[in-house]
């Protein structure tokens, strides 16, 4: 009875805990996988790392796709021109709606302006009302990008909806008639006769008026006639909104009539002579625009050329996004199914290495000096 106490006793003291024995084995399995599971780490960071990269050229691709339909987010501070494509969605709403072109519109400009801002404003009221962050208000009307609710700021941003929405309607009404270029073309031609007689001879239109003798008005009113060229002949032929090789040359006339008016001076004081430097650059205008007409022509057809070679470029590097997003997601998932099979082998080999780990040191418990020392001790006391 006594040995037997002594014994429990011993084995109590020399041998080791279940948790100790069972911690054993997660070391041993460590030691079987730890190669397996760093490979298996190395190579999803890689793949992480060209998943990062394939994202980026994901959404380069999407901004290209919708870039290339003609339609993109107006920014709020950028300045737009005719080729922007929301300026050219605008356009083609228009065409649609009125029949004629945005450049067709009194104040085109104030129409681009106006449906720039109803873009933020819905975009801004689809956020607060609870619709998707990523909602697309292009095309949408106000009732389709409003939920509902928002409180007081979505209030606001509906108020200020509404006058804008109203404020559109009549600018997409206006619309630049006929008869309105024929009045700007009568104006420019008074302005060319009534501006040929102030710097000739002003007195046949002023010279019954007091003034015109006591103030000494004779030269004031030579110098403006030269200079009504700049003021109101040449603005009143570009109000007709001409295109072509006219709106070339009247942009140049633009810029070169005030020149003339402030160099010649220097040369002459005949104010009739000045006048005609003025007309000869308008002439000149014209002619220069209408003989580089056709270079601008051949221009535009090298850019359209160029936009199509683009566009099979673009093509083309698709097709490859395409083909390493398939190999990346090939490899993406061979490393999933690698880590399937590792953690399915380690769930089969855990129970039978701890076992094996637990009968080890057993054996090595009962073979060891102090085992043998208990057992001659408790022999000796029975």
């Amino acid at each position: 009875m006594v040995s037997t106490v002594v014994r429990v006793a011993v084995l109590l003291a020399y041998l080791p805990t279940p948790l100790t024995a069972f911690g054993v084995s997660p070391l041993i399995t460590s030691t079987t996988t730890t190669t397996q599971r760093l490979s298996l780490s190395h190579r999803m960071a890689k793949e992480e790392e060209k998943s990062s990269g394939f994202t980026q050229e994901i959404m380069d691709e999407a901004s290209e796709a919708l870039t290339s339909v003609g339609w993109s987010a107006p920014s709020d501070d950028a300045e737009m021109t005719s080729d922007d494509p929301f300026v050219q969605s605008i356009d083609a709403s228009i065409q649609r709606d009125m029949g004629v072109s945005l450049d067709e519109l009194l104040n085109p400009a104030k129409v681009v302006n106006l449906e720039r801002d109803l873009y933020n404003l819905r975009s801004e009221l689809a956020i607060l009302t609870g619709m998707t962050d990523d909602l697309d208000v292009a095309g949408l009307t106000t009732d389709e990008c409003d939920a509902g609710g928002g409180g007081e700021e979505a209030a606001d941003i509906r108020g200020s909806i509404s006058k804008k929405e109203a404020s559109l309607v009549i600018e997409r009404r206006s619309v630049f008639r006929g008869w309105l270029k024929n009045v700007f073309l009568g104006q420019a031609v008074l302005s060319f006769a009534l501006s040929y007689v102030m710097a000739t001879n002003p007195e046949s239109l002023f010279g019954s008026f007091g003034w015109f003798h006591s103030y000494n008005m004779d030269v004031s009113i030579k110098v403006l006639g030269f200079w009504w060229w700049w003021l109101f002949v040449v603005p009143s032929l570009r109000s007709r909104r001409p295109k072509g090789f006219e709106k070339k040359a009247l942009d140049i006339a633009f810029l070169g009539t005030p020149l003339i008016s402030i160099l010649a001076p220097v040369a002459t004081k005949d104010t009739g002579l000045i006048w005609g430097a003025n007309l000869a650059v308008v002439v000149a205008s014209y002619a220069f625009a209408y003989a580089t007409d056709g270079d601008d022509d051949d221009d535009d057809d090298d850019d359209d050329e160029k936009k199509v070679e683009d566009g099979d470029k673009k093509k083309k590097r698709n097709k490859k996004k395409k083909k390493k997003r398939a190999s990346a997601d090939s490899s993406n998932s061979n490393v999933k199914e690698s880590v399937d099979d590792v953690q399915e082998q380690e769930t089969q080999e855990t129970p039978a290495v701890q076992a094996s780990a637990s009968e080890d040191d057993m054996d090595d418990f009962q073979d060891s000096p102090e085992n043998e020392e208990a057992d001659e001790q408790s022999s000796s006391c029975s």
